[in-house]
């Protein structure tokens, strides 16, 4: 017989995961668009305002997404007791790779903010290396979590 507050972590873990993977994808997919904004030759408004048009309803779909997977972060970490103690190392490196994906999203707003000004100037091969941040920052966040290699 199951607990049922260990039922309910169950279904905060499943939110977590679904809130997780969707803003992933924002955070996978917002750098892409980015690289085709980066290659828009000048002159060609239509092209650069669609491209910013998706971009900027892409990142206010990715606000609540990210804000779920912290709610539901923290309700995990706070329900779990997952402390910071010995044997639970792999906790920090997680949560250090959290604070960077956050900034790598508040990152990519002050990008789009520049794009849509006119100020951005780096190139698309720029953005093509940008864009395999979180392509890293999930790898380790899932092995960290799975393997807890410390």
């Amino acid at each position: 017989m199951t607990l049922p507050w260990v039922e309910a972590l169950q279904w905060v873990k499943a939110l977590h995961i679904i809130f997780v993977t969707s803003w992933f994808a924002g955070l996978f997919y917002l750098p892409r668009i980015f690289v085709n904004l980066a290659m828009v030759p000048s002159g060609e408004s239509a092209e650069r305002d669609r491209l910013l048009l998706m971009s900027g309803k892409l990142y206010r779909f990715m606000l609540p997404l990210m804000i779920g997977s912290l709610v539901f972060g923290l309700w995990l970490w706070l329900g779990y007791g997952i402390g910071m103690g010995p044997g639970n190392g792999w906790m920090h490196a997680k949560l250090a790779i959290v604070l960077i994906l956050l900034a790598y999203h508040h990152l990519c707003g002050a990008m789009l903010r520049k794009f849509r000004s006119g100020q951005m100037h780096k190139s698309h091969i720029w953005f093509r290396w940008f864009n395999e941040v979180p392509v890293l920052m999930l790898f380790g966040a899932v092995v960290l979590v799975v393997v807890k290699p410390f």
